[in-house]
């Protein structure tokens, strides 16, 4: 996966418009998932490749929300109300959930012993 292609649209500067249509943008976001998801299927028997993939992809969502997404939110109530509907829509915020310790630790052949030496820190941390 080629991490250095820029993923937003060209901007027209006169206009400030995406150059990019939202049909392109979505042929280019299949072809990026169908990339991701054959480097996937390819480590599938490496976790610290997969973990790698992982944290490459939250950094990527990182990146978006808090620099292009936040400065491209709109700024008119119409404007507003239609993303709000679309994410309602559609089906909510983006979100990369971290996991917990505690749930990999559930997988782990001795992991009952481990989640109760965790649970035991963490009540002593409180």
């Amino acid at each position: 996966m080629n991490l250095d292609k820029d993923l937003s649209p060209s901007l027209d500067l006169a206009t400030s418009e995406p150059t990019t249509s939202p049909t392109e943008a979505t042929g280019e976001l299949a072809q990026i998932v169908a990339q991701v998801q054959e480097i996937a299927d390819r480590d599938r028997a490496d976790p610290l490749a997969l973990l790698l993939l992982l944290r490459t992809l939250e950094q990527i969502h990182r990146e978006i929300q808090q620099g292009y997404f936040q400065s491209a939110l709109p700024n008119s109530r119409q404007s507003l109300f239609a993303l709000l509907r679309d994410i309602e829509e559609n089906g909510g915020w983006p979100y990369i959930q971290r996991w917990k310790l505690q749930k990999l630790l559930a997988n782990l052949p001795e992991s009952e012993q481990l989640q109760s030496e965790w649970q035991n820190l963490d009540r002593n941390r409180q």
